[in-house]
């Protein structure tokens, strides 16, 4: 039997003794008759509401509501850019218990009517995430419920189960339940103080500036440490808005980025018909059964095959595991010395090994490189270290030579060396030199080159 607010006003009398209670009327607070509700009057002109529970699992609810209110102590308060109900008494009525607390102004907005832009969704996004950043000692000092990422999966994945043994879910639904189950990557997301499962009757909008703002939040009973999906799973049934929310919120949120946020909150608005189906089924209640049936029907035809996650872009992760994929580069083998196009030191070498054995290679070892008189720290500059141990074998530094100056005054033809690379031919016998139809200036010059070129693949090898 549904109390009179005049029932409910004397509750307030006896919850705040030393106030009068000058005028008392009926509040209708979208609370589907779970609450006997009243606004009341005082003396001293504070306007309070008085709410009493119909049933004992309202009861319960109502408990874990001033609990939750309690925690919000004045500094907490002041972390957020809007009010929150203030506890003022308790008082016994009847067989339950009803409570006090001050009245917040403002006024609803249904979801499907959310205007989108500038205003209430952006400060819903705004507020929501003043909530959700406010340190978890708040919660977990009071003992509210705390529950991790993993928790909060293994609790998704019952439901299912127990949804699933009622034999009344679409199979399509099952199976895209379960695969977003499955996907760690949507699991991954920071706990935060949330209120549990807010919707649009959770807000109070007074306009500020001409613009309707979130000045009071309501339903606190839900007060835990969780996934701050469950305070936006509601958006799904504001799909005009629900785009501006999510980017208010995440360009005021001081969290970690959450990418599968919207994801995991549309997961559990589709799971709130199933939690629909597995309440009517626990209490025998056909007609709740039905209406979910309905529900879950309408929906997987709504959803056909989709899965609530797309295939993802490469991560970083991902990015790592594919380096096992790649193979090794081969190292770099043997001397890089004078390395280039028209340049092959190991036919160079026997070149100047059988001209030695013929006796054709002749000069001293102070002949000049290329018909010059340079000295040899000029020919082979330190660059102020020392110069490498005859006997190491570790690569050296090509030196800077102008290979078509030295081409051009000896008449070495590097092509032949580039196509004897090329063609592989290492076993190929060294062409002889042509013979010079010069002058004896001329052969001096060449026996001078050769014969600095010699020393310089000595002192390299």
């Amino acid at each position: 039997m549904a109390r009179s607010p005049l029932t409910l006003a004397a509750s307030v009398a006896s919850a705040l003794p030393r106030v009068g209670v000058v005028g008392v009327g009926a509040l209708t607070e979208g609370s589907t008759g779970r609450y006997d509700s009243a606004v009341a009057e005082l003396d001293d002109g504070r306007r309070v509401v008085v709410r009493a529970p119909v049933d004992a699992e309202v009861a319960v609810e109502l408990a874990a509501e001033v609990r939750a209110l309690r925690a919000l102590t004045p500094g907490v308060r002041g972390l957020l850019p809007f009010r929150a109900p203030e506890v003022l008494g308790e008082a016994g009525l009847q067989n339950a218990r009803a409570v006090v607390v001050d009245f917040l102004p403002g006024y609803r907005v249904d979801a499907a009517h959310l205007p989108p832009g500038r205003g209430a969704a952006t400060s819903i996004g705004e507020a929501l995430a003043a909530l959700h950043g406010l340190p978890l000692s708040i919660v977990r000092t009071e003992g509210l419920p705390a529950r991790t990422p993993a928790q909060t999966r293994d609790e998704a994945a019952r439901l299912v189960d127990r949804a699933e043994a009622t034999r009344r879910v679409p199979s399509r639904l099952l199976g895209r339940w379960r695969r977003a189950i499955a996907a760690d990557e949507l699991w991954r997301f920071e706990s935060a103080v949330v209120l549990g499962g807010a919707g649009a009757a959770s807000f109070l909008f007074e306009d500020v500036v001409g613009l309707p703002t979130v000045t009071g939040v309501l339903e606190w009973h839900g007060l835990s440490v969780g996934d701050p999906a469950t305070d936006l799973q509601w958006l799904a049934s504001a799909p005009t808005a629900a785009a501006d929310v999510y980017d208010a919120y995440a360009q005021r949120s001081r969290r970690a980025p959450d990418a599968l946020l919207r994801e995991r909150a549309r997961l559990y608005a589709e799971l709130e018909f199933a939690k629909w189906l597995v309440h009517g089924a626990e209490i025998g209640r056909d007609e709740i059964i039905d209406d979910a049936v309905a529900l879950l029907t309408a929906l997987s035809d709504g959803v056909l095959d989709e899965d609530l996650l797309t295939d993802p872009a490469l991560g970083v992760d991902d990015a790592i595991a594919l380096l096992d994929r790649v193979p090794e580069a081969a190292p770099a083998t043997g001397d890089i010395s004078m390395q280039t196009d028209a340049y092959d030191p190991e036919e160079l070498s026997l070149w100047i090994a059988a001209e030695g054995e013929t006796g054709a290679v002749q000069g001293s070892d102070s002949g000049s490189f290329a018909g010059s008189s340079a000295s040899e720290d000029e020919r082979f500059p330190s660059s102020g270290t020392e110069s490498p141990d005859e006997n190491s074998t570790a690569p050296i530094d090509p030196l800077p030579i102008d290979i078509a100056t030295w081409a051009s005054t000896t008449g070495w033809d590097g092509s032949t060396a580039a196509r004897g690379r090329t063609e592989g031919a290492a076993d190929a016998s060294p062409a002889e030199p042509p013979p010079s139809d010069d002058d004896d200036v001329q052969a001096d010059n060449d026996r001078s080159a050769e014969s600095a070129l010699r020393r310089w693949t000595a002192e390299q090898s």
